[in-house]
């Protein structure tokens, strides 16, 4: 059996600076745990099978969902539930944010379109 390892965030979100494509830096129980840096709007979607949690880790985050919206600041974190339709964006230039969710879970869940990433990269 291998030791288990520290994952330093810090070291890990310094290894990329692309936009709205998330790395995978741990796996457990058929769910991953992903960083990933965003700017600006993402799009509207939903996930019919996955509940999302988005822990921001720097800047501020605004959660919109068709009845509301919430604001996410650094150490808060929001789930947002199976078939709730949301779009994530940066309040602030960047945010940079640590997701756990299924390893099934699609980034732009039911909407697709150019920004799906199919191939996560695993730092």
């Amino acid at each position: 059996m291998t030791t288990p390892q520290t994952v330093r965030l810090q070291e890990k979100f310094d290894l990329f600076s692309a936009h709205w494509s998330p790395k995978v830096v741990a796996e457990l129980n058929g769910q991953q745990v992903k960083l990933v840096k965003i700017s600006g709007e993402f799009v509207w979607h939903s996930h019919e099978a996955e509940d999302e949690l988005f822990l921001v880790t720097r800047g501020s985050l605004l959660m919109r969902f068709r009845d509301g919206e919430q604001r996410v600041g650094v150490g808060e974190l929001i789930v947002v539930p199976r078939g709730v339709e949301h779009q994530p964006v940066a309040e602030t230039d960047e945010v940079w944010m640590l997701l756990f969710e299924p390893a099934t879970t699609v980034n732009t869940g039911t909407a697709g379109g150019e920004r799906t990433v199919t191939h996560l990269e695993h730092l």
